[in-house]
């Protein structure tokens, strides 16, 4: 009598709720409204937008020309009106370097992220999906590379290479060949933890029954990879995307301040503060200050909105529910 009484009684109560037009959040719902109220998080997403903005509004009003035009006349003008940001050492504007220097600097950084993200999934996803010999093998390949120095190994590749490759021009752009060697040796040398985070989350979601009901009716192994347990591990791979730009942005930063990166005629602001070192001596802060201001901004922008993500697509987290 009581069961029919309880069942009884929790049937208007879930009536209610729909009349009431109360309907459960999707995941997607849930995740931004974690994220809406993770203030920090908020902040960062901000800081981000506003560089971002920043660096594409100011190429369009400042074209590339003049970001590399120097002029021996002005060369180290402390800031002033007609230069905000001053100008360096052979008379060009610091703010326009800044400008096509965080093109290159985030361009870098995504683009060696995607490369990070794209081998970190499929060798993490295949080893926890087939298992025994694949995953073996695949582990002990990851476990090599995370023994090799990366930043060693990017400096060695710059130095060897980057002057062998020429200058190429896309869209309009003058890229230095060391552009592409930073992206690769990046993104081929930071995958590794990326993949055993996916491999050991897959490792549990293949167990679960919708992949057993799957395989019962025919879904090629592709499509279950694809299909199922990638989106599933979407949230553990946007946060680490977030993270790895950061570090993928700084990585470029120390190489080319050591003048082993990226190298003239492209700016970015890593080459901007090694091109600074010399003249520390002689006062001219504007010509660090701005570069490394722009550096810390991003990558704290994206650590604190990164860490906001963690908490926002962790399902068991209450904290800003």
């Amino acid at each position: 009598m009581t069961n029919q009484a309880e069942s009884t009684n929790s049937v208007p109560v879930l009536k209610a709720e729909a009349a009431g037009g109360m309907m459960p959040l999707t995941p997607g719902q849930l995740v931004w409204r974690r994220f809406r109220k993770h203030r920090m998080a908020l902040v960062g997403a901000v800081g981000i937008i506003a560089i971002v903005v920043f660096i594409i509004i100011g190429s369009i009003v400042v074209p590339e020309a003049a970001a590399n035009a120097g002029d021996l006349h002005n060369r180290m003008i402390a800031p002033t009106a007609a230069h905000i940001f001053g100008t360096d050492s052979t008379g060009r504007d610091v703010l326009n370097r800044i400008i096509y220097g965080g093109q290159i600097s985030l361009m870098i950084g995504i683009l060696a992220v995607l490369l990070e993200v794209s081998i970190g999934t499929v060798i993490g996803g295949t080893a926890a999906f087939y298992g025994g010999w694949v995953d073996a093998v695949l582990m002990r390949f990851t476990e090599a590379m995370l023994s090799i120095p990366s930043l060693f190994l990017l400096i060695v590749l710059a130095k060897v290479l980057g002057h062998d490759i020429p200058t190429l021009k896309i869209l309009g752009r003058t890229f230095s060949g060391s552009v592409g060697i930073v992206i690769i040796v990046i993104g081929l040398t930071s995958w590794m933890y990326l993949a055993r985070i996916v491999r050991s989350t897959m490792l549990s979601l293949r167990e679960m029954d919708y992949i057993s009901a799957s395989k019962s009716l025919g879904a090629s192994n592709i499509r279950i990879f694809f299909t199922h347990l990638v989106p599933n591990t979407l949230g553990i791979i946007v946060v680490s995307s977030t993270l790895g730009l950061a570090g993928a942005i700084l990585t470029e930063a120390y190489v080319s301040f050591l003048g082993l990166g990226v190298q003239a005629p492209t700016a970015t602001w890593g080459n901007m503060m090694q091109q600074a070192q010399s003249f520390i001596s002689q006062n001219a802060w504007w010509m660090w200050v701005f570069p490394s201001m722009f550096i810390v901004l991003v990558i704290l922008s994206v650590n604190l909105m990164g860490d906001g993500l963690r908490d926002a697509f962790d399902p068991h987290s209450t904290r800003h529910l």
